[in-house]
């Protein structure tokens, strides 16, 4: 197949990728990113947070060749994860998990999937070499799917494709082939609506396009390390890992069909949470909820906090809710042992509630 022309080469790899079971796929040139700009001045107004790791690897986002040497061709693949029921409404008790976090590790999912691509390439073209990566490389991928010709960037920074929405996964595979590219996504379907934006409560969003991770659920939830901030003290918004409100209330994904992969539907432990019972497991109980899955990001510590917080908010003396945060007081570990100090102290009228005032959101359309 070496001497094939590059169209010819991208029909056969595209063929490949939708072999294995992916949802999209498209092709992007290995150029530096048009985004990269917009990044170093979204990094340079601290809306990273404190994910330190995204300047350490700024300059690194430059261009592909970081990641590959002699890179000519990015392949973008993306899979859905869109459930295809419900979620069951909140109590008093329960924390909700966001969609991609629900079914197995989408990380694994790619890495497996991209891996066999990557083998099937380079025994169809010997003489090539790639990489496969899903969030393992400085790449600006939403970025590269756009010019891969797979949808656009929205305003809430997420990639939205005409019939399958926002709820998807993206992984890419790195190669020094000369492929044919598709055309890139110029225009933009967002018109004049401003849902997303509107509907985030903690006004995350300082304009479109530009989300500060100070103010985002998704990333205390997940990404911020120790104590809960201030601002975010009663306002997770029944949310226990990550957030998905931007993408509920988005019109693009109010008929888009929901996702079919096995590997990425969703384990019913992870849809609603019980916060009590949560509190109350072992290390081995909570090991085995999230193991697998992309909650263990958050780790233990993370997610004990982020339920003592929930509870608080609440602000429902419950005598469970009690006696599951007074368990875990005197805890190992001081972030979850003063979590959970905290909504007792809370809970019993000790001090006074935190940011309960809810702003509700509107309904999805």
């Amino acid at each position: 197949m070496s001497d094939q022309p590059p169209d010819r080469r991208s029909a056969e790899v595209k063929r490949l990728a939708r072999a294995l079971g992916f949802d999209l796929v498209g092709i992007a040139p290995a150029v530096s990113p048009p985004g990269f700009g917009s990044f170093l001045d979204w990094l340079a107004g601290g809306n990273a947070a404190g994910m330190t790791y995204m300047h350490t690897h700024a300059e690194a986002r430059r261009h592909p060749e970081s990641a590959l040497e002699g890179v000519r061709s990015v392949v973008m693949v993306g899979l859905s994860y869109k459930p295809g029921t419900p979620d069951p409404p909140s109590t008093l008790r329960t924390g909700k998990v966001a969609r991609y976090a629900r079914g197995r590790d989408y990380h694994k999912v790619l890495w497996k999937r991209l891996g066999r691509l990557k083998g099937h390439v380079e025994a169809a073209w010997p003489e090539s070499r790639s990489r496969a990566v899903a969030d393992t490389a400085p790449l600006l991928e939403r970025d590269y799917a756009r010019l891969a010709g797979l949808g656009w960037i929205a305003k809430n920074t997420m990639l939205i494709h005409r019939q399958i929405g926002s709820y998807t996964v993206l992984g890419a595979l790195l190669t020094d082939l000369d492929l044919e590219p598709d055309a890139p996504h110029e225009s933009t379907h967002c018109g004049t609506c401003t849902r997303c934006l509107d509907a985030c409560p903690t006004d995350a969003f300082s304009a479109p396009g530009r989300l500060d991770a100070r103010k985002c659920i998704s990333y205390w939830t997940i990404e911020h390390r120790g104590p809960l901030p201030d601002e975010a003290e009663g306002r997770l918004h029944d949310w226990l890992f990550g957030c998905d409100i931007c993408q509920e209330v988005c019109p693009w994904n109010r008929k888009s069909p929901p996702g079919t992969d096995p590997e990425l539907a969703a384990d019913p432990r992870r849809v609603a949470v019980d916060l009590v019972e949560l509190l109350r497991s072992d290390d081995a109980t909570i090991a085995a909820l999230i193991r697998g899955s992309a909650m263990t990001r958050a780790k233990r510590s993370g997610l004990l906090r982020n339920a003592a917080s929930l509870l608080e908010s609440r602000g429902v003396a419950d005598p469970e809710v009690l006696d599951a945060l007074e368990q875990n007081v005197d805890d190992a570990d001081p972030i979850v042992g003063a979590a959970c100090s905290k909504a007792l102290a809370t809970l019993r009228g000790v001090l006074p509630p935190q940011g309960r005032t809810i702003r509700p959101h509107p309904p999805a359309p």
